[in-house]
């Protein structure tokens, strides 16, 4: 039975799931590298519970328990005791790489180490561990606390026990889970991604505004948001990520990162966190 959980990361995504995870009763430990990064997460918790309960979502019980339920370090040895480990870092192959070599050590053998990963193997991810069997992609969508899905990825080695358990923690954190199989990008990104980067080229090649592109995408497909304001939204540095991901993987020139993406990254528009992307945001 998974009691405690583990977020390793504390940006917007592990933030995301340690504030789920804890409203849905889960021990959850929030380990990040950074003090300020962790006192940032705590705070935008705190701030969201409260903000949901003078709404009427929840009560005040709810926020104190599921405060009470969340330990934050910069030490890794905390996550010794966790059942389920959610790897929640920046989208970068060596980075998880070290990452599930380290958790591999730290955390306890019968455990389960999951990645959030977006786009990476889960089979190579978990190949840098003595324990590929339960080791699994366990992708949140963004916002973690509004959106319902989180995609499955099993592994070569990923074990029917690990998965139904990762589906039933899942499940218990209120969310829908899907069967993935591991392909770069799964299936949302497979999908999401290759349509962002063609807005992308829509805009390079002077076809239309960013406005003009995300109203038609609103308007005539129905989407509740324009693919340049998602792209801003999730991160352009992480939507190259995936597109990279994608065109490594599959060697389809379809893939091939737009050269404007690319510009501005190296930029460093990256959209909302940066205060700039496609728009602006200061």
């Amino acid at each position: 039975m998974i009691k405690v959980m583990g977020v390793v990361g504390a940006g917007q995504m592990g933030t995301g799931i340690a504030q789920t995870a804890a409203m849905a009763g889960f021990e959850v430990i929030l380990y990040d590298v950074s003090d300020q990064m962790l006192s940032n997460s705590l705070k935008f918790i705190k701030d969201q519970l409260h903000r949901g309960k003078e709404k009427g979502k929840w009560d005040e019980q709810l926020v104190v328990e599921s405060l009470e339920r969340i330990q934050a370090g910069i030490k890794k040895d905390p996550l010794s005791v966790c059942d389920l480990v959610v790897e929640a870092a920046t989208e970068n192959k060596q980075v998880k790489f070290s990452l599930f070599k380290t958790l591999d050590e730290v955390v306890k053998k019968d455990a389960i180490l999951t990645s959030n990963t977006s786009s990476i193997s889960i089979t190579e991810i978990a190949s840098q561990t003595k324990r590929p069997n339960k080791v699994m992609g366990m992708h949140f969508m963004n916002p973690v606390p509004v959106m319902k899905l989180v995609e499955g990825i099993r592994g070569l080695e990923t074990n029917d026990e690990t998965y139904n358990t990762v589906k039933s923690v899942a499940e218990k954190m209120g969310k829908t889970f899907i069967n993935v199989s591991d392909f770069p990008g799964f299936a949302v990104n497979r999908i999401l991604m290759p349509m962002i980067n063609e807005a992308i080229f829509v805009l390079y090649e002077g076809i239309a505004s960013p406005h003009d592109i995300d109203t038609a995408m609103k308007l005539g497909t129905n989407q509740p948001m324009g693919p340049l304001a998602l792209a801003d939204f999730v991160g352009l540095d992480t939507c190259l990520a995936i597109m990279d991901v994608l065109y490594e993987g599959f060697k389809d020139s379809k893939y091939r990162p737009c050269p404007l993406l690319k510009n501005y990254v190296m930029a460093g528009r990256l959209g909302k966190k940066s205060g700039k992307g496609f728009f602006n945001y200061a």
